[in-house]
């Protein structure tokens, strides 16, 4: 059952416990202190009594929270790195992008194509993007919005295919995001940030018992912030969001939960800026080489206008039921409906020869930037979908198994919408622009375009965990998943591509398939003793067409064309998990190879389209989590990762065989250390190799980005047992870095400069 805690000091023993809780357990330590004395005055022939107990790991999880994984993790065949509460609390992470900064490798490198920009969590994990394989409580959650970690408790993330335990999805992993639950422990836990780039955020989390007897609480998570983004200019991030949750029964065999989840944002969304001045930049202009040595832009500057907007709307509404049949057999139903709507209008722009003017070779105050790239999403996602798990331990043929079987019925749907009335801008000062100017003509309505996809699926699947002895055990899956796609869209006739047709006139298009997927996993595990393991795992995966982003079509060159197969992924994966002094440390050491076919290619000879397309991912991750002792926590991760293309055209732009956006090696590490008076001190380091970009055939353009070390700090001081107040530095030196990059290598995000903010947290 998880607990509302201190975020940030606790007192010795008790630290995880609510007052309740430190009660009981000072009871038992009087008890444990005086019985032997009074057993021995009674009869000194009696055994010594001895009382112990465990405390809760701050940083290190014992399992993952999903029922599909029934063993522990240093019992699991597999890389999950579990992000627990306290973490996410002691760097100040707010969303998802940040919190999973945690985890090496994984990240938001990824930009955009040409002049668009990826919105919300576009997350690149071992070489793909996985921005559709991110979950809330094993559910898929649609949307590309940037996820706020108010509600959120713990994040699960799994490493490799997880199409047996997902169905259709990423090559690589996946991410799951663990809710706040309602519990019996009466608890209020309240905070309040201010920071650099004027952060504001006040939050609160709130827990009442309602009937103890019979096991009813309500629990309500709430948060309101309003802060620009640190160095950059006019960027905001606006957002609120309210998660009451409800629970009956719990201590009862028949548990039910209600959740509900409403957040709201009106941001100022971010295009980036030129990549001019970059290493690697050259003119995009022959007769002008003299760009190619001019100095940066301002990272601070802000190339689109006041009047851009991202606003996004998400209802999540879930009801859970658990019931214990016995001690070994367990149901678990789960059913969720959720919609996320997002209207997204961002100026861009692209920095080719064409755009970027230069009137004056001397005078830098002379150039301009054309804005003339209006980004626009106007989408709704909607997804129906329950879930019903059993989970049996039983004695068959005279081994020990644990089964999960289940079924799931998912409805997933995505509408999106075409708008007339953009507007348009004046071209920018290059060095210095201006994001008052006048907007012409915006009035944002839809039109008669739109797209619109619908996936039905219906899978089944079921786990088995087989303990042939306690040093031997091995695990196999499989999942079975019946999908359909339908999908609709109107595109406007143009004089060139359709000379027949009046022009504007609505041309639609209508294409739907169908068919299964049939992923499974292996493994075998041996345990050199009981708190470690050594392990091997074979596991797929498989993503359809369309089973990405509900978009299909019939171009010749698609992914997305219902004539191709699905894309495959196999990983093989060698591993060994040890927990290390008394079980209060983890350490995980995996080396690992991931290979995807079926990708589409062109072949030069007849330029048809084949899937004959494979590339592969191999590579080494490193992990240590956990209590060193008890006042001292540490949370490390390392990977490094050869990729390539074994078969089909390069992906980058350097013409180096590797895949885009996927950092060859990278590091992450974060330790802290409660000291006497109340005071807690941490800090940690990142390390982030080089990028390599895609190639879209950008003249002059940076083909990679340089690698960096950020370095982070936290202080925190407890005033009183329920007021403490904590201190986060981030990028303490000041590094100057690139930390996306588009594919055209036009525009990049700059890294975040030295910031700072304040918390204080309220606890009873």
């Amino acid at each position: 059952m998880a607990h509302i805690k201190s975020r940030k000091h606790k007192h010795a023993l008790f630290s995880s416990l609510g007052n309740s809780r430190i009660n009981h357990t000072m009871t038992v330590a009087a008890a444990a202190f005086l019985l032997p004395i009074a057993a021995q005055a009674a009869d000194p022939a009696l055994p010594e009594v001895k009382v112990t107990a465990k405390t809760e790991n701050d940083f290190k999880a014992d399992k993952a929270s999903s029922a599909k994984y029934t063993q522990p993790l240093v019992d699991t065949t597999q890389t999950i790195t579990v992000i627990k509460r306290e973490l996410i609390d002691q760097q100040g992470a707010l969303t998802l992008t940040e919190a999973l900064r945690n985890t090496p490798g994984v990240g938001a490198f990824f930009l955009g194509e040409n002049g668009s920009t990826s919105t919300g969590d576009t997350i690149y994990m071992r070489g793909f993007d996985a921005s559709s394989s991110i979950y809330v409580d094993g559910v898929r959650d649609l949307g590309s919005i940037s996820r706020d970690l108010f509600n959120i408790e713990q994040i699960d993330v799994l490493k490799g295919p997880a199409g047996t335990d997902s169905g259709r999805g990423s090559p690589t992993g996946s991410v799951n995001l663990v809710s706040k639950k309602a519990h019996l422990d009466d608890a209020i836990l309240g905070s309040a940030t201010i920071g650099s780039a004027s952060q504001k955020r006040i939050a609160l989390d709130w827990n009442k018992a309602i009937s103890a007897e019979q096991g009813s609480a309500f629990r309500l998570n709430i948060f309101d912030q309003d802060s620009g983004v640190v160095g950059r200019n006019e960027v905001k991030n606006k957002r609120w969001g309210v998660a009451p949750s409800f629970a009956f029964g719990l201590k009862s065999p028949t548990r039910f939960y209600l959740n509900y989840l409403h957040v709201q944002q009106d941001n100022v969304p971010d295009g980036g800026v030129p990549t001019v001045g970059l290493p690697g930049y050259s003119s995009p202009d022959a007769k002008r080489p003299f760009i190619g040595t001019a100095p940066k832009v301002d990272p601070k500057n802000f190339y689109g206008s006041v009047n851009d907007f991202d606003k996004v709307t998400a209802d999540m509404l879930t009801g859970r039921i658990e019931h214990d049949f016995s001690n070994t057999l367990k149901l678990i139903n789960t059913a969720r409906y959720g919609k996320t709507s997002q209207h997204y209008l961002l100026t861009s722009f692209m920095g080719s020869a064409a755009n970027l003017l230069t009137p004056s070779t001397t005078d830098l105050s002379t150039w301009t930037l054309a804005r003339g790239t209006r980004t626009l999403k106007d989408q709704e996602n909607e997804i129906l979908t329950n879930q019903t798990n059993l989970i049996a331990d039983l004695d068959l043929g005279g081994l020990k198994h644990s089964v999960v079987g289940g079924i799931e019925v998912t409805s997933e749907k995505q509408n999106t919408w075409g708008n007339d009335g953009l507007g348009t801008l004046p071209a920018a000062n290059f060095y210095n622009p201006n994001p008052n100017d006048k907007v012409t003509g915006l009035n944002p309505v839809r039109n008669a375009v739109f797209t619109r996809g619908a996936t039905n699926t219906v899978s089944a699947y079921v786990f088995d965990t087989i303990k042939f002895s306690p040093e031997w055990q091995a695990n196999a899956g499989v999942r079975i998943d019946h999908y359909s796609t339908d999908y609709s869209a109107a595109s406007l006739s143009t004089a060139t591509a359709n000379p027949t047709l009046p022009v504007g006139t609505p041309i639609p298009t209508n294409i739907n398939m169908a068919g299964n997927l049939v992923n499974f996993k292996l493994g075998a595990l041996y345990k050199p003793t009981k708190d470690s393991s050594i392990y091997a795992s074979y596991s797929t995966s498989k993503q359809p067409p369309g089973g990405s982003n509900f978009a299909l079509s019939t171009s010749a060159s698609s992914a997305a064309n219902p004539k191709f197969d699905p894309q495959e992924t196999k990983n093989m994966e060698i591993g060994t998990k040890w927990d290390l002094l008394d079980q209060k440390l983890s350490f995980t050491a995996a080396i690992y190879r991931t290979e995807v076919s079926n990708d589409i290619v062109q072949n030069l000879a007849d330029l048809m389209y084949y899937q004959t397309g494979k590339k592969r991912v191999q590579g080494l991750e490193l992990g240590v989590t956990g209590a060193i002792n008890r006042n001292w926590l540490v949370s490390a991760g390392y990977t490094r990762m050869d990729t390539s293309v074994e078969s089909g055209p390069l992906v980058t732009a350097s013409g180096i065989n590797n895949l885009s956006y996927t950092p060859k090696q990278s590091l992450t590490a974060w330790t802290s250390y409660q000291l006497p008076m109340g005071i807690k001190l941490g800090g940690g380091t990142r390390f982030v190799d080089a990028l390599l970009r895609g190639t879209d055939g950008a003249v002059g353009t940076p083909a990679k980005t340089e690698s960096y070390w950020v370095v982070d700090a936290m202080a925190s001081y407890a005033i009183t047992k329920n007021v403490d107040l904590q201190l986060n530095i981030n990028n303490l030196t000041d590094k100057v870095y690139v930390a996306a990059i588009n594919k055209s290598g036009y525009r990049y995000t700059p890294g975040a400069p030295r910031s700072a903010s304040l918390t204080a947290n309220v606890k009873f």
